[in-house]
């Protein structure tokens, strides 16, 4: 397999990359290959066929519903692939799940793990056995648990959120944060980019976090978790939720509570719904997303490394093994450039 069709495979995330970064105006660390791209066909030449098994968290989610569907068309586009896509429930089942896989032996595990943390031992055991995983978005805490990774950056997503939200407000207001899943790097990074932008913006804090709560990336988990929010706060300016999905239930609660002219929000993740609303106006001003089709180029990066050959022989030492695909911000002045990477 020619090195130049992988170089092709991340120079599509960089070119994402750069329509991206001069919207956010923020620095990112993918590097562009320039060389075209080649993806579709018959996939590798080598004749052989090359077993993928991914295993990704419940894909009820919009977002995480997107990352399978773009992993399974991808995957389509080979005939020398078999492919197949597990689901779990939490970080147990999936790690009992990816133990399962290792002893079917195949020839690539790609994982967008449940919990970074608690999938890490899993992703090394198959490692140690030989086979090559491909993490996506939620990342392993130790090096020798992935060949390569493909991460959406989360870190950026926190900065654009404080930038947005500051510039509106003046650098003074009443914010309430609604985090994803409690513990794992997506809710971290998010989180800490956040924090990290208001301090440095805001200096005199003039922008208060007067709530901070998870909500699991759940709209059922969101609407409550508010609800409880809007009783105890009487005063809030904006609110910074994590996710899109989630931010719906969010969204509900305020509507509910009659207070959606007092506030207004922002999501993540780019949600068909939301862009929607944000081009309404109203309660929605703003969201913030990266593409889900990362998991099409883990599929396609891992039908590389299943034919046995390492990132040595495939990629060349200028590109890195860890991808990080930058993030965006939608807001209803731009919306109509980013409607193509919604999902529903």
């Amino acid at each position: 397999m020619s090195r130049k069709r992988l170089l092709g495979s991340i120079a599509a995330l960089a070119l994402l990359a750069i329509g991206v970064t001069a919207c956010g105006g923020t620095k990112t660390v993918t590097k562009t290959v320039t060389v075209n791209s080649n993806a579709s066909g018959s996939g590798n030449s080598s004749g052989k066929t090359v077993t993928i098994i991914a295993s990704v968290p419940p894909t009820d989610h919009g977002w995480l519903g997107a990352i399978s569907k773009d992993a399974k068309a991808a995957a389509a586009q080979y005939s020398d692939v078999k492919f197949e896509l597990l689901q779990a429930a939490d970080s147990d089942s999936q790690a009992q799940q990816i133990e399962q896989a290792i002893a079917r032996k195949p020839d690539a595990l790609v994982v967008l793990p449940q919990d970074g943390a608690a999938l890490t031992p899993v992703a090394q055991k198959a490692e140690r056995a030989g086979i090559p995983v491909i993490n996506i978005d939620r990342l392993f805490t130790a090096p020798d648990a992935a060949t390569a990774t493909v991460l959406g950056d989360n870190y950026q997503i926190g900065v654009l959120a404080a930038n947005y939200i500051a510039d509106q407000l003046k650098c003074t207001g009443n914010v309430v944060e609604i985090q994803g899943l409690a513990g794992i790097s997506v809710t971290t990074d998010r989180s800490k980019g956040f924090a990290d932008t208001l301090k440095k913006k805001c200096p005199g804090g003039g922008i208060k976090i007067v709530a901070q709560q998870p909500g699991d990336f759940n709209p059922d988990k969101g609407l409550t978790v508010m609800e409880n929010i809007l009783q105890a706060q009487k005063k809030i300016d904006a609110v910074y939720t994590h996710d899109d999905d989630m931010g719906e239930g969010v969204a509900s609660a305020i509507e509910n509570a009659g207070r959606d002219k007092e506030m207004w929000m922002t999501g993540a993740g780019g949600s068909k719904a939301v862009m929607e609303k944000i081009k309404e106006g109203g309660l929605w001003r703003a969201t913030f997303l990266y593409n889900p089709a990362m998991s099409a180029d883990a599929v396609y990066l891992a039908s590389l490394l299943g034919q046995g050959k390492g990132l040595g022989e495939l990629v060349p030492p200028e590109v890195p093994r860890q991808v990080v695909v930058p993030a965006a911000v939608v807001t209803k002045a731009n919306v109509g450039q980013y409607e193509k990477y919604a999902f529903n």
